[in-house]
């Protein structure tokens, strides 16, 4: 694309209730794109967002739906390409942090963790490459996180679901390139959302001295979703800090 106009360009943004994803999805529509936007349990906030953007000339549709589960995303898909058209972007958002030490950790803790944050970027993708591949057109964002590279602070069952979305992104880059989809990811690491209230201790940590913006994170997205030559790649977003 040459433009940031993106009418006629139909988005899902799955977790886009608040924080980094509702983040994305006003910077998506702002430039005019049709959002679905998905939520688990946060219907007001989702339907108000929602609202917010059909308010303001824009259209957007509100859907509930666990995307760990397969027909749960079947249907998401199929309502919002009902309601709004064919899905040609999708950023993979939604997930999990189940904050716990080694000793602690559970088997539950560890597969729900993979299934809600890793599974779902699966089966979001596989739900909507044959739109994409009709149109020729697509672009897939998966948001990581700096776990994915580094220690972390929620614990390695995160780091490991974070580390798998990268390498999903890379395997389906490769194998889509020729048919005009690009696969990327974003890698925030300390970005003021809920996760981080009362965390101030960590801004020490930051080179830069502060926390990142959930609007500096979709800012990246738009970037991605903007370039057609950029696939299989990550972008960090850590503030200057180092990862081994």
């Amino acid at each position: 694309m040459t433009t940031n106009s993106l009418h006629g360009h139909v988005a899902l943004v799955t977790g886009g209730s608040r924080g980094i994803g509702a983040a994305i999805v006003k910077t998506l529509a702002g430039a005019g794109a049709a959002v679905a936007i998905n939520y688990h349990s946060r219907a007001t906030e989702a339907e108000t967002l929602a609202k917010s953007i059909s308010a303001a000339g824009g259209r957007a549709v509100a859907i509930g739906a666990d995307v760990s589960e397969t027909p749960a995303v079947a249907d998401m898909v199929a309502r919002a390409r009902s309601e709004l058209g064919p899905i040609d972007i999708l950023v993979n958002n939604a997930g999990i942090a189940i904050v716990k030490g080694v000793d602690d950790l559970t088997e539950e803790d560890f597969d729900r963790t993979i299934t809600v944050n890793l599974k779902s970027v699966f089966l979001c993708t596989q739900a909507v490459l044959p739109m994409m591949r009709t149109k020729q057109w697509g672009r897939i964002i998966n948001i990581s996180s700096g776990a994915a590279r580094g220690g972390g602070a929620i614990g390695p069952h995160y780091n490991a679901s974070k580390a798998g979305i990268e390498g999903l992104t890379r395997g389906y880059a490769a194998r889509l390139v020729k048919e005009g989809i690009t696969v990327n990811a974003v890698a925030p690491s300390l970005i003021e959302t809920d996760m981080m209230k009362g965390q101030t201790g960590l801004v020490s940590r930051i080179p830069m001295g502060r926390f990142g913006t959930s609007e500096e994170v979709a800012q990246a997205v738009m970037l991605l979703v903007n370039n057609s030559y950029m696939t299989g790649q990550t972008i960090a977003m850590s503030g200057g800090m180092a990862f081994n």
